[in-house]
């Protein structure tokens, strides 16, 4: 078990934030880990994560839940609803986060609810400054708050170069999902 967990932002424009997130996600599993995952603005449109199936399917220490809505939220298409099922999750996850049942937890698209002043930045700090000292925390999601930035321990910026979206290529089962 760790001595000392530590707070880790995946953040920008480029792909796989979400994507390092389950990776590290897999190495703790592996070496017994109790481990949740909680995404936030990313609720099932019909189309299932492939994230989720694993779960139920094949990792029994693995926790996964969701709040959002079934689609895509932005900025021009927000809605109260969102801003619900933020608050929900996020009081969900500060359950979680003080439980002391996990040794993992994965915020994921956090940012997104934060830039988008559905969670207060304000809460988030105070949360994770209080966290439990053995608990690692990873925030995933694009425009990642500057505060969050400052109190985080390790901070990875995702810079696209190249991506096939811009070739008309849509998000793949299996790939993107």
């Amino acid at each position: 078990m760790l001595e000392h967990g530590y707070i880790q932002i995946y953040t920008g424009d480029g792909k796989g934030k979400t994507t390092a997130s389950l990776g590290l996600a897999l190495r703790a599993l592996g070496h017994g880990w109790k481990v949740l995952i909680i995404q936030f603005t990313k609720g099932d449109s019909g189309t299932s994560y492939g994230e989720i199936i694993s779960a139920t399917k094949f990792l029994p220490n693995l926790d996964v839940v969701q709040f959002g809505m079934d689609r895509v939220v932005y900025s021009h298409n927000i809605c109260i609803s969102d801003y619900k099922e933020a608050k929900k999750g996020w009081e969900y996850a500060k359950n979680a986060i003080n439980s002391g049942e996990y040794q993992l937890v994965i915020l994921d698209e956090l940012n997104i609810c934060v830039d988008m002043n559905m969670i207060k930045v304000s809460d988030v700090k105070e949360t994770l400054l209080n966290k439990p000292e053995n608990l690692e925390i990873v925030l995933t999601g694009r425009n990642a708050h500057p505060e969050l930035k400052a109190l985080a321990h390790l901070v990875t910026e995702m810079k696209p170069i190249k991506h096939y979206f811009d070739m008309g290529v849509m998000a793949r089962e299996g790939v993107e999902y």
